[in-house]
């Protein structure tokens, strides 16, 4: 990276190249950085930047800070995602399947920062192999998606039983649902490594944007 691709903040270096490497700007992780801090960067990434620029993991309270100084952006409360100018639909298709209603905090973050980069989702909730019916019901819907993204605790085994039944990539995310022997999403991470589907993807417990981007680099390969 040269001088010219960042910008020195003080508290940050700001890689303003990143979109034209990745097609996305740098997104900002919001845990530990203060509103202030947060609204420069973003400030900063668009003024650079033509595409969409997101803040994740934000509380509602820096969202209403942080909105108070850089206007025209959104707030996705469940997500706890702050958007600027979200991308067009490029018209790739992803699936984000959870495995249990409390899940659904993973899976929103990864439904939503999906959509802000473009993708067209649509959200499947409650598909855990607890009762197997309900996942096989939604095997047309599956079928049809280019990513499916599998956010999943406890012992992980939706992400195989996913990853059987569909010929696309599938984009797997251990959360740290789960009783003892879960061990706050370490069962699951290994379980999805060790899975017999093969090909599958595992992100970083409970990062459903880590999910998303890895649907969003697929997406730019689709096309």
């Amino acid at each position: 990276m040269t001088g010219s691709d960042a910008v020195d903040l003080g508290f940050a270096r700001v890689d303003i190249a990143r979109e034209a490497r990745q097609g996305l700007p740098e997104v900002i992780y919001g845990t530990g950085k203060t509103p202030a801090e947060i609204a420069s960067i973003a400030q900063t990434l668009l003024r650079h930047n033509n595409g969409p620029v997101l803040a994740t993991r934000i509380d509602a309270e820096t969202a209403a800070s942080v909105l108070g100084t850089v206007g025209d952006g959104t707030y996705d409360a469940p997500a706890r995602l702050l958007v600027w100018r979200p991308a067009e639909p490029v018209g790739f298709t992803v699936v984000v399947a959870a495995a249990g209603t409390a899940d659904q905090p993973v899976a929103r973050e990864a439904a939503a920062v999906a959509t802000a980069a473009g993708l067209t989702v649509t959200t499947v909730t409650d598909v855990g192999v607890a009762g197997l019916h309900r996942l096989l019901a939604e095997q047309e819907r599956l079928r049809a998606a280019d990513t499916v993204i599998v956010v999943a605790g406890m012992e992980g085994a939706l992400a195989s039983a996913i990853g059987g039944l569909v010929a696309c990539p599938v984009v797997a995310v251990p959360t740290s649902t789960g009783y003892g022997a879960g061990l706050e999403g370490i069962t699951a991470l290994l379980a999805m490594h060790a899975s017999c589907a093969a090909g599958i993807t595992v992100v970083n417990i409970d990062s459903g944007f880590g999910a998303a981007m890895a649907a969003f680099r697929l997406s730019r390969v689709a096309r």
